[in-house]
């Protein structure tokens, strides 16, 4: 009976082991340790740890996978096969090495682009048309194994980044039904990467959140999609923190200030870009619960002719 490990970690990865889990049997979860959430700093387990118990699977939450205790753990399983999917942590080749079957990866990107831990907020912010899910043998350098397969979908204007992580799940669950036969009986193909066409897409940072307005409208409406719904991108306004959830692109060109809010929209409000404007149609600011951007215009018409911040 074929041994499997499934190391994973936030909702991405849940319906990947639940497909794996259902149709192959997995024998142990390996998820990030239980952290502090929301302002009462209550310890919650990340998506896969939780999923892992509710399925009854054995569950291991180590902060590091370079201990002595982490390889003793995967070398006593003995596992045939190790599936990754956005895990959190690089694996050393130790433990790489184990698997008779080998160590795969199903990454959120059309390797060898947006190597890294944040492949799908940065192909929305940098205006992709296209991404998909890869499967590939794991390396020691990051995101870099042999290809096995990979399956592309395209990116729609009306996509965020939350959207795209939903389908780009489902995609990876089924990509990973498909390509795994021929990994378990050694006939699969391996691709080597041309580490030539390599990005890389690494983690959001916190200045990655912060909306300016001093580029095209494309980009500025890519920005806000793509830290949606999380992080969620801000500018500041009065000195507070406004975040932004949502927006759509206009065709009305502008000779307005960057950041400027020029008017109400039907849904919102504009704010001039470097060329048009982009209306703005979901809004938070800080202290006061998230809002429509209409109501929020309407309840702040003063704001009309103002500028947007472009940093704290």
């Amino acid at each position: 009976m074929t041994k499997i490990i499934f190391m994973g970690t936030p909702d991405f990865s849940v319906p990947i082991l639940k497909e794996l889990h259902k149709v192959y049997g997995v024998d142990l979860v390996i998820s990030q340790p239980a952290r502090p959430v929301g302002r009462k700093k209550v310890m919650t387990d990340p998506p896969v740890a939780a999923a892992a118990k509710l399925l009854g699977i054995e569950l291991y939450q180590p902060e590091t996978m370079t201990s002595e205790e982490a390889l003793e753990r995967v070398s006593d399983l003995n596992p045939d096969l190790i599936v990754t999917a956005a895990f959190g942590q690089l694996l050393p080749e130790s433990i790489l090495n184990i698997p008779v079957n080998g160590a795969i990866n199903v990454h959120a990107s059309l390797l060898p682009k947006h190597r890294g831990g944040a492949p799908i907020h940065r192909a929305v912010i940098n205006g992709d048309s296209k991404t998909g899910v890869t499967i590939m043998y794991m390396a020691k350098k990051l995101d870099a194994g042999d290809i096995i397969s990979s399956e592309s979908i395209n990116i729609t204007d009306s996509d965020n980044t939350g959207s795209l992580f939903d389908k780009l799940s489902r995609v990876g669950a089924s990509l990973l039904m498909e390509t795994l036969p021929d990994v378990l009986t050694g006939k699969n193909p391996r691709t080597p990467q041309n580490d030539k066409e390599a990005t890389f897409s690494p983690n959001i940072s916190k200045s990655d959140e912060v909306i300016t307005f001093n580029k095209g409208a494309k980009d500025v409406f890519n920005h806000i999609r793509g830290l949606a719904p999380w992080p969620v991108g801000h500018t500041i306004l009065d000195g507070k923190r406004l975040k932004i959830y949502s927006a759509e692109l206009t065709e009305i060109n502008t000779d307005a200030a960057p950041g400027t809010i020029t008017g109400q929209s039907d849904n919102g409000f504009f704010v001039a870009a470097k060329d048009k404007l982009v209306n703005i149609t979901e809004v938070q600011l800080a202290g006061k619960k998230k809002n429509n951007a209409l109501d929020f215009i309407n309840n702040n018409s003063a704001l009309i002719g103002r500028k947007l911040g472009e940093s704290e």
